[in-house]
């Protein structure tokens, strides 16, 4: 979790150098992808790149904040305005955000702790839940 500063900085740089197409998270053979938030104090776009848990159709979020003490500024941005993109591989999509409170939660966190048992640390590390959000595209 040092090292977050240093993943963040690097994941912007290969963002822009290869239009969205390459993230560190990617390279490590987990799914990424970058989510684009409505600043909900600017009303401007706001951009990170996220390791995501595929659930079927889909997108699960989980707000670890590198194991800081806070919710990430995405995790509110959400909570303002869930509507929001997301780009996979540089492809882009229109989403919705909800996030999971009670038994939907307890089930989705078991599940994501398989997926990525560092979120365990990251948990222990920030005291505090970590706020999961899934994200829907829009039915057609």
């Amino acid at each position: 979790m040092r090292t977050a500063g240093f993943v963040v900085w690097a994941d912007k740089k290969l963002h822009k150098a290869f239009g969205g197409r390459v993230s560190l998270v990617a390279l490590a053979g987990l799914p990424s992808l970058r989510l684009t938030t409505t600043g909900r104090k600017s009303g401007l776009p706001r951009s990170t790149n996220l390791l995501y848990f595929p659930h079927g159709d889909d997108l699960v979020l989980t707000a670890s904040n590198w194991g800081r003490p806070n919710d990430p500024a995405w995790a509110l941005n959400l909570r303002a305005n869930p509507r929001a993109e997301v780009a996979i591989g540089g492809r882009a999509a229109e989403v919705a955000a909800r996030e999971l409170t009670g038994e939907e939660y307890a089930a989705m966190w078991a599940e994501l702790l398989e997926f990525w048992p560092g979120y365990a640390m990251e948990q222990e590390e920030a005291g505090r839940p970590l706020p999961v959000f899934v994200l829907k595209r829009p039915a057609r």
